[in-house]
Formats: C-alpha cells, structure tokens, sequence
C-alpha cells in the first residue's frame, strides 16, 4: 500500500517539526523549492526510474560522499570528478543544505545527526509506489546491478535476500556485476527460475568463451554465445522501448574468474552498435542502456556509439544530480549516475513521440528514511530476512569515537581499521585491502557490530593472506593498481579505488604514466629496499585460496573485539603530487 499525498505531506511536517528546515534547506539552490523534497509533477509520456548499486543494503544506514575524486586528462575538472566545495559550484546546490549533504561529504556528522540515515528498501518503495501512482502505466524501473552483494544477509542466503526484495520492490530490467560473484551455477538459477517472470537480466557484452561454447555450456543463445539476454523491447504507454544491457566489462579481471570461468565480459562497442541499430530497426522510439560500465566508460562509449538516447549508469557509485550530454556522430546521448547503498533513486520523465525523444525532466532523489513512512510489506519482508540471524548481526564488538567510512580515492578511516586489523592480528609489516567502494559509514558514538563489520567484508572470496614481497614487488602492486585508477583512456580504468595500505608510506603523483606514479616507499621511517623481502597481509585474492586461512570478518572482529574502543584512527593517505588544484582533490 503507498502513501496518498496527503499522507506523505503529513510526513514531512512531522519531520519539520523535529527540526528539518525542508523549506529553506531545498535540495538545489531554488528559494521556491517546494516543501516536499520528493514532488515532481509528472511530465511527458514516459517514466524510467533507476537505482544502482545498493550492494544489499535493506535497512537505512550512513553513507559519507568521497573527499577524493580525482579525474586525470579529459576528465579533470568534468562530472563526476568533483568533490566538496567544487560539487556545489559546478552543479549550482546552496551549501548547508539537503542537498549538500547528500551529494557531499562536508559537514558529514553534522548534516547526518541532523537529517538521519539514507536509504531502506521500505522507504524506497514507498516513493516508487508514489511515483508509480502518480504516473500510471507509464513507469519502468530498472536495476544498475551490485544489488546481490555488500551485506552478511545477502553472503549467508547467496543473494536471496535482495532476490525477495527486489521482486517486491518492482523492479522489473536489470543488469550485473557482483552478481556474478555467485558463481555461474546460483546466478543463472536465479534468472531462469527466480526471477523469470518478474525482472529481465540483460547483458549484451557477456559471452561464452570458446572452450565453453564448444562444452555446450548453459547460455541464454548457445549459438550466437551470450550467457544473458542482450536487449529487451517493452512498449511503455504506447512509445517502444528498446533497453539493452551491459555488465561490469572486467568482473573476471577485478573478481574471481574461477566464479565464472564460462564467461568471457568486455566492453563491446561494435555489439552495442549493433544492438543499438537492431532495436531502432524494430521501432525503438527511445534506446535506453542499462550500464555498470562505470561513468567515464559511460562517457567514452556514448561518444562512440549512436543512435542511444540515454545511458542510466553504475559501478563507480556516483551521485551526480545533472546528466551529461555527449555528442557522437549520430547525435547526442545523455549519461546518467544514480549513486549507491539505496541512497538514490533516478527519476526520469521523458516526452517521447514518433520521430523520438523530444523533451525531459530529471530529478536524482536522495532517500532520506526520516522523511518517508516505510511501507509495512517490505518492512516485515525485511524484518522477516533479518530474524534468523539477528543474534549474529546485532553483537557489538567495539564502539567507535571516530567517523567510520570507506569511500574515497586513496583509503577511509573503516579500511584504516581494516588494516591496521591485518597487520595486528597476523602479524604483518604492511597490509593491503581491496579499494572496494561500497561499505556503510558510521558516525562517533556509534557501536560497530557484525552486521556493520560485514557491511565493509561480506563477499565469497574473504580469506586473509600473508605473502611475502619485495619492495620491488611492493611498488609493482602500487602502480599496476594506480593505472586501473588514473590511466587517462576510461577503456583501460576498472572504476574502483587505490588499494588501502597499512604500514607503508608512499608518494604517488596521478598525472603520470605507469612506472612513474609510485615513489618514495617508506616503512617505519626508513626507505623500503627494492630487493628486501617483506611480510604483507592482505584479503579478497582473486585467486582461489585455502580453506584453513581466517575470513577477513573473523580477523577485524578479533581486532575490534580486543580494542573495545576505536578513539583514534589516522588514515594512511599517501602524499599526493601534480593534482593541485584538481576538483577532485578535497579535504582529508
């Protein structure tokens, strides 16, 4: 059941009166702005909405926007690389706002004492609901994929969790990545079985391998070698729609290939162009992507293939509340970014006829769970997820008198407790820790228990490592990692972050080429010796390990549980060169 208007009013002005200055604190820098931060009076033909990497994330949590967001050559300076300060300017939002806080990190315990937890899967349905009333048969809601992963709930049942939820919640096309992580087996289960009939899986760019097509493996077109469905056809209120799908292009590179060993996932652009001309052959009147390429692939593709009107992206988890409108030779496309953890949801009105898109408007809505009334179904849906485990879940093992966050382009203060969590209890010189960007924040005062432990660890893969390195091979690490992030062709990035170090001290200058962004490597004050062998621990290997190494939650918890009280974490950044003055560069 969703709310009336009337009833979501009521809402608000409860929340007013608890203190939220929704009037004079609107989402953008609009004096008129409505006092209802979520009205959007319908508009056109047709509605898309989308959210995108939620990382199974069903309750409502804490989320600190990233300090560090550095683009390099042609994205420097350019959406999504801008942070802080330098993100309100370029998209036009009044500091000390709604707004600012959910689109940055200033202010962050303040404005998040102040406006409460983000996100929910009851308080997003309940404005999906709202919206789906307020426009009927005329909506479509997709889902960017990291939706199966991220949680202890979601590791413990294999994604059926978020299976539950997004079913209930509508969602009715989406695409993958950490999906994947699942191995073959589980996730082609659920798309054939759990989800046939409900929500369509797309993905044009995953493919058999050759081995694995001459096996007769289970694909979607054993002849042509897709694994899923590339593209979809849906007539949505009389305008044709073709939707085609696109997968994180490098999960064998950046997870486990032994999960997927079947699957070969790249980018594909002349597929793409093909998908896109066969849908316009059919009488697509709008082709839309549905993409976890990551935003500057988004960019780069949409400058490359033609005859797409829109991409509604994911991966790199930006909140980016304008699109970008990038010219190719067959006309323009416009790139969307729905941010992350349920934080956001996508609402695109669109004016659609004959000869194609004529108009839209768009709004990025924050998901502020003090100012919606969840919906009762999926709360006790939720509630009933959480029951078996909640013993494990709720078990505080420390309290925190720091804020606790992860994202960011270098390292957060939760992967400084990570690591410095390795190097204690296995006895390491230096600790490495995957530069994921999903994991929930937490603010002083808080308890960090299981369930916000296993916010930061919960994936298939999760043993702790101890290898040992040469200082040599410390600063190949560094530099290969780098280049995924700062190689200026977006083709050649993977979208995630610098691994978090413990331990080491470095210099890394973005600007420059592979072999030159890595300098100074010190240890304990001392410079590290290329030729020296070194105790590293680590976690996450791509690689298949033992069964008798400790998961990564076991060995943080010991950690947490030994310290009781985290009251001072100094984060490892690492000295930063050739980016004065880059957007992206924010406050520590």
């Amino acid at each position: 059941m969703s709310l009336s208007r009337r009833e979501f009013m009521q809402v608000l002005a409860a929340a007013s009166a608890a203190g939220f200055d929704l009037r004079s604190r609107g989402l953008m820098a609009d004096t008129n702005a409505p006092s209802d931060p979520y009205e959007m009076a319908p508009f056109g033909n047709v509605t898309l909405m989308h959210f995108t990497d939620c990382h199974a994330q069903l309750l409502p949590i804490y989320f600190r926007e990233p300090n560090y967001n550095i683009g390099i050559g042609d994205a420097l300076g350019k959406s999504p690389h801008v942070v802080g300060e330098n993100f309100l300017k370029y998209f036009d939002i009044q500091p000390g706002t709604l707004g600012a806080h959910a689109f940055t990190y200033l202010d962050f315990v303040e404005a998040a004492r102040n406006y409460g937890k983000v996100g929910g899967f009851a308080h997003l349905k309940t404005l999906i609901d709202r919206l789906r009333d307020s426009r009927p048969n005329r909506t479509l809601l997709m889902d960017g994929g990291d939706t199966w992963q991220g949680s202890a709930t979601s590791l413990w049942t294999q994604g059926q969790d978020m299976v539950d939820a997004t079913k209930l919640l509508g969602v009715e096309i989406m695409t993958g990545h950490w999906e994947f992580t699942y191995g073959m087996d589980r996730v082609l289960d659920i798309i054939n079985n759990e989800l046939a009939g409900s929500t369509e899986f797309l993905a044009q760019n995953v493919m058999l391998t050759e081995e694995a097509a001459f096996m007769d493996a289970p694909a979607f077109d054993t002849e042509t070698g897709h694994v899923f469905k590339p593209y979809t056809m849906r007539d949505i209120n009389g305008v044709q729609l073709g939707i085609i799908g696109q997968a994180f292009p490098y999960s064998t590179l950046a997870n486990p290939r032994y999960k997927m060993e079947d699957w070969s996932f790249q980018i594909r652009d002349e597929q793409m162009q093909k998908y896109a001309d066969e849908v316009r052959s059919k009488g697509a009147q709008l082709v839309v992507i549905l993409s976890h390429n990551g935003m500057d692939v988004d960019l780069k593709m949409a400058s490359r293939v033609s005859g797409v009107d829109i991409i509604l992206g994911g991966h790199t988890h930006d909140g980016v509340p304008a699109p970008t409108q990038v010219k190719n030779p067959g006309g323009s496309t416009l790139v969307f970014n729905s941010g992350s953890n349920g934080k956001f949801l996508s609402v695109l009105d669109l004016d659609v006829n004959s000869g194609g898109l004529v108009d839209y408007r768009y709004k990025l809505m924050p998901i502020f769970s003090n100012l919606i009334e969840p919906n009762a179904e999926m709360s006790s849906l939720i509630e009933t997820i959480r029951a078996p485990y909640n013993d494990r879940l709720n078990e505080e093992l420390a309290v925190t008198d720091v804020t606790l966050y992860r994202r960011g382009n270098f390292i957060g203060t939760f992967d400084q407790v990570i690591v410095d969590a390795l190097m204690n209890v296995r006895d390491a010189e230096i600790a490495f820790s995957p530069g994921f960007r999903w994991g929930t924040s937490l603010l002083p005062g808080d308890p960090i228990t299981f369930d916000r432990l296993m916010d930061q660890t919960a994936i298939t893969y999760p043993k702790s490592t101890l290898t040992d390195m040469t200082g040599q091979t410390l600063k190949d690490v560094l530099e290969d990692i780098a280049n995924n992030l700062f190689n200026p062709d977006p083709y050649l990035q993977m979208g995630g972050d610098m691994v978090r170090v413990g331990g080491l001290r470095y210099t890394i200058d973005p600007s420059e080429p592979i072999g030159s962004r890595i300098s100074n490597l010190e240890l304990k004050g001392k410079p590290v010796d290329p030729s020296k062998t070194y105790k590293v621990a680590g976690w996450a290997s791509v690689n298949p390990q033992p069964d008798d190494l400790p998961d990564i939650w076991d060995v943080v918890a010991e950690y947490l549980r030994d310290r009781k009280v985290i009251d001072k974490v100094d984060a490892n950044v690492p000295t930063v060169k050739g980016v004065k003055g880059n957007p992206g560069l924010g406050n520590v």
